[in-house]
């Protein structure tokens, strides 16, 4: 039994052979005398076949006959004549005969041996073209339907190429359209932009009018307070000097009726100046309390102007229709920030389902519209004027592409 590292060294010995030029039969001769020589084993049909991978089965019995008759031949030896005793010819006839029977019983052996082989090849050769033809009856088949396949994929090619040529023509005309829209947007962007200037030039002069408002209601606030407190001060130090001389001179009433009713003209004087002490007091917190809704109306709007950071209504209200009508690149949203995020409303409904409320989350800085209902969502945008150009305007990008 040969190991298949020896079968594949002698394989690649005989591929050596093969391409510096040796034919089927030096292959199959240097294969037989390999195995017997070197391995110990007869050489067969199947063997040789296998090893030297070429000749059929009618060559290579031929090959390996040639090899048994080279092999005989070199083992004949020539007896010389000479006088051999009848005894010794009888003997070796005999022992030829033996010979010749035991050589005919091996090679009846072999040769069914190697009929059982060439049997079995002849099968598997025989299955092997049954499935062969059974392959190239579903490859002529598979071939029929590519070839249909190819005729509608043609067919396909040129309603293409037509729709193509068609597409192109349309193509041309929205480009001219394009390019105008595009005109036109950049000439009302630089009217924007001109308008933004003033307005960012009149907010600067609004803001320090209500820096110089806002110094002055504190100084008049002071002001006021201390004027209150001054007052206060006032009547209560002439309050009390009047309450002492009116507790002695109700005390000197019972002796003096003179000095009764003097004492009760100055009783009702300081009362009357208590009065009127009150009633500037009053007055004065009354003052107090306007000025200090003054100085929270003005308050809220300093906050309110700071909260939408010197952007007109109308500019603001202008950039958020065009970033929702999806007019306005990432590059001009991106230049915009968060500028007039204190304009921008969020859409009621949403674009996808129509159904769901639209809620604005805040994630490091970014800001993420999104539906609870169906789950769109903006992506993560630098402002809420992002959040809501990209909310609106994904959907319809999407509508576009389907039409």
């Amino acid at each position: 039994m040969i190991r298949d590292e020896d079968r594949q060294a002698l394989r690649e010995e005989l591929e050596i052979l093969r391409k510096d030029g040796a034919r089927r039969q030096e292959l199959s001769l240097h294969a037989c005398k390999r195995l017997f020589f070197d391995f110990g084993i007869r050489p067969s049909m199947a063997t040789v076949r296998d090893l030297t991978q070429t000749g059929s089965a009618s060559d290579i019995p031929k090959d390996i006959e040639l090899f048994w008759q080279r092999i005989r031949a070199a083992s004949k030896v020539r007896v010389g004549t000479g006088a051999i005793p009848a005894v010794l010819e009888e003997r070796a006839g005999e022992l030829l005969g033996a010979l010749y029977e035991e050589a005919q019983t091996l090679a009846r052996q072999t040769l069914e041996a190697e009929r059982k082989e060439i049997e079995s090849g002849r099968h598997d050769a025989e299955q092997a073209l049954r499935d062969a033809e059974t392959r190239h009856l579903a490859a002529d088949e598979m071939l029929q339907r590519s070839e249909a396949r190819t005729e509608a994929a043609w067919a396909r090619v040129r309603e293409l190429e037509n729709q193509l040529a068609t597409a192109s023509a349309h193509g041309a005309l929205h480009q001219d359209s394009l390019q105008a829209t595009v005109r036109r947007l950049e000439a009302e962007n630089e009217s924007l932009q001109k308008r933004i200037e003033t307005e960012q030039t009149t907010n600067a002069g609004l803001r320090d009018r209500i820096d110089g408002l806002h110094e002055e209601m504190r100084k008049s606030t002071e002001h006021y307070a201390q004027q209150i407190k001054d007052a206060l001060a006032e009547a209560e130090r002439r309050v009390k000097p009047m309450l002492v001389e009116l507790d002695s001179l109700r005390t000197m009433s019972s002796t003096w009726q003179s000095a009764q009713r003097e004492a009760s003209k100055k009783e009702f004087e300081f009362i009357q100046q208590l009065a009127t002490a009150k009633a500037r007091a009053d007055r004065l917190d009354a003052v107090l309390r306007e000025r200090s809704d003054e100085a929270d109306v003005l308050t809220r709007e300093i906050t309110k102007l700071r909260s939408q950071q010197g952007v007109d209504g109308s500019v603001a209200n202008v950039l958020c229709a065009l970033a929702q009508s999806g007019r306005l690149g990432d590059e001009e949203l991106a230049q915009l920030g968060t500028l007039v995020d204190a304009h921008v409303s969020l859409p009621a409904h949403c674009p996808n389902c129509e159904n769901g409320e639209p809620e604005l989350a805040q994630v490091d800085g970014r800001f993420e519209l999104s539906c609870p209902e169906c789950e769109y969502t903006s992506g993560l945008g630098a402002s809420r004027l992002e959040a809501v150009a990209r909310f609106a305007g994904g959907k319809k990008d999407a509508r576009n592409v389907a039409r």
